[in-house]
C-alpha cells in the first residue's frame, strides 16, 4: 500500500496570472549569513568578510553578497506556497544589482507575474515574473526577472 501525504500545493501553471502580484516576508541579514554563505561557496571577498578591508572601501563596511541575496528571495518566494509541490524547475533569472544590503538590513521581495507561456511537451507552462528585492528603507536592492517550469493541471 502506497501513502502519499497531501498537504499544501501550489499554483499550477493554469492558475497564473499575467498582473498578479504577491509580496513575501521579510528577512534580517546576520552576520552569520555572510561567513556561512562565504563557507558554502568559497566566496570569501574582503568586501564581503573583511570589517577593517571594507570600512576603508566605497561601500564602506560589509556588504551581502549579491547572490546571497537573490537566494533568499527565491527562497522567501518558495515559503508564499505557489511553488510548493507545483515548480517542476528554475529556467533562469536575470539581475540587477542597484545597492548594497548591509548586515542588519531587512529584505523582502516584491513579485509579478509578467508572463505565462504554454509548455505542454514539458508538462506545464513557463511563469515570468519581475521580481524586486527591497530593503526595509524602500530601497530596491536587486531588480530583475525570474523563469520557473510549473506543472499543468493534471
Amino acid at each position: 500500500m502506497k501513502f502519499e501525504a497531501e498537504g499544501p500545493r501550489g499554483l499550477y501553471f493554469e492558475e497564473f496570472e499575467v498582473g498578479a502580484r504577491m509580496r513575501t516576508r521579510g528577512r534580517t541579514i546576520t552576520e552569520a549569513d555572510l561567513v556561512q554563505f562565504a563557507a558554502l561557496t568559497g566566496d570569501f571577498n574582503p568586501m564581503h568578510t573583511d570589517a577593517e578591508y571594507s570600512s576603508g572601501s566605497f561601500m564602506g563596511q560589509r556588504v551581502a553578497h549579491g547572490m546571497l541575496t537573490v537566494s533568499y528571495a527565491v527562497g522567501q518566494a518558495y515559503q508564499l506556497g505557489i511553488l510548493d509541490r507545483t515548480v517542476l524547475g528554475f529556467r533562469g533569472f536575470n539581475m540587477k544589482f542597484s545597492s548594497p544590503v548591509y548586515i542588519g538590513d531587512t529584505i523582502h521581495a516584491e513579485l509579478r507575474v509578467a508572463e505565462t507561456k504554454a509548455a505542454r511537451r514539458l508538462g506545464g507552462g513557463v511563469v515570468n515574473l519581475d521580481i524586486r528585492i527591497l530593503k526595509q528603507d524602500g530601497k530596491v536592492a536587486q531588480k530583475g526577472s525570474l523563469s520557473l517550469l510549473m506543472m499543468s493541471k493534471p
